[in-house]
C-alpha cells in the first residue's frame, strides 16, 4: 500500500508525526482495504489564512476480483451473455434413476397401499370408509340451507287490504288489479308467483276473486259475503311422456267409475 500526502497551500507547512504506511501480511494477498491514520496535525510557521483544502489521497492496488467485477459492470448485455441469476433456477427432482438420485426405489410414494398404485388414487372428502366429515356436519333445513321448501309460494294478501283499496261492487280482484291499485310491488322472483287470499279483514260489497289459492278463513267470508271464487290453475310439472300416458288413463278410468256411481244413484239402484 502506498500513501501519497499533497499538501496545496500558499505557505509552507510541517506534518507531525510523519505518516507510515499500516500494512501489516503478505504482498501476495495485497488487496484495497480500508486505512486508518492516526491523527494528523498541521502547523503553520505563519499565520496565514489557509485558501485551500488538505488533501490527502490513500492509493491502493486493487485485487483481480475487484478488476474482474469492475470491469463485469461495464459490459452490454447480449444474447450470448444472457443467463439467470444464481440460485433462482433449480434442477427438477429425477425420481426412478437410482437410489444415489434421492427418489430411486419407490420415488417417494412409500412401499405398498392404496396411494402407492398406479391410477386415479382416492376420491376427495374419502376417509377409508367411515363417515366422512360432510356427512357428519348437521345441515339447516329451508332457505337457510339453500333449500326451495322455505322459499314462499305465493304473495299474500288480505281481505282488509283489499276493502281499503277502493273496489266497486262487481270488480275483478286479480294479480294485474291488485298491482294497478299498489297493493303489491312484487320484485325479484316474487314476480313470477300467484296470490294468495288470507282471511285477515272483512269485505263487505261482492267482488269478483281470481287466485291461484284461498285461505280456509278467507274462502267462508267470501262465500258469505256474495263473492265469486276463481281458482286459477297451477303451472303443470313436467313429467315424462309415459308418466303423462298413465295419468290421462287414470283419470279417465275414476271419471267412468264417477259417471257409472252418479247413474246408479240416479236409477236408485246400488253399483256393484
Amino acid at each position: 500500500m502506498a500513501s501519497l500526502l499533497s499538501v496545496s497551500s500558499s505557505t509552507t507547512r510541517t506534518t507531525s508525526p510523519l505518516l507510515q504506511p499500516i500494512f501489516k501480511g503478505n504482498v501476495s494477498n495485497l488487496k484495497a482495504n480500508r486505512c486508518y491514520f492516526s491523527s494528523l496535525k498541521v502547523h503553520h510557521n505563519n499565520p496565514i489564512t489557509v485558501t485551500r483544502p488538505l488533501i490527502i489521497v490513500c492509493q491502493a492496488s486493487s485485487s483481480p476480483i475487484a478488476a474482474a467485477e469492475s470491469s463485469l459492470t461495464n459490459v452490454r448485455f447480449r444474447l450470448d451473455n444472457l443467463g439467470p441469476q444464481k440460485g433462482s433456477r433449480k434442477k427438477a427432482k429425477r425420481k426412478g434413476r437410482g437410489h444415489a438420485a434421492g427418489q430411486g426405489g419407490s420415488c417417494g410414494f412409500g412401499m405398498r397401499g392404496q396411494k402407492s398404485r398406479s391410477g386415479p388414487g382416492v376420491r376427495k372428502g374419502f376417509e377409508g370408509g367411515q363417515m366422512p366429515l360432510y356427512r357428519r356436519l348437521p345441515k339447516l333445513r329451508g332457505i337457510a340451507g339453500g333449500m326451495r321448501a322455505g322459499l314462499p309460494k305465493f304473495v299474500p294478501v288480505n281481505l282488509k287490504d283489499i276493502a281499503t283499496a277502493g273496489f266497486q261492487e262487481g270488480d275483478e280482484v286479480s294479480l294485474e288489479s291488485l298491482k294497478q291499485k299498489g297493493l303489491i310491488n312484487p320484485s325479484g322472483r316474487e314476480r313470477r308467483l300467484p296470490i294468495k287470499i288470507l282471511g285477515n279483514g272483512e269485505v263487505s260489497v261482492k267482488l269478483s276473486f281470481k287466485a291461484r289459492a284461498f285461505s280456509k278463513g278467507a274462502k267462508e267470508k267470501l262465500e258469505a259475503a256474495g263473492c265469486s271464487l276463481t281458482t286459477l290453475p297451477g303451472r303443470k310439472k313436467w313429467v315424462k311422456p309415459s308418466v303423462a300416458k298413465n295419468l290421462a288413463r287414470a283419470d279417465e278410468y275414476f271419471a267412468k267409475k264417477r259417471a257409472a256411481a252418479a247413474a246408479a244413484e240416479e236409477a236408485g239402484t246400488p253399483s256393484a
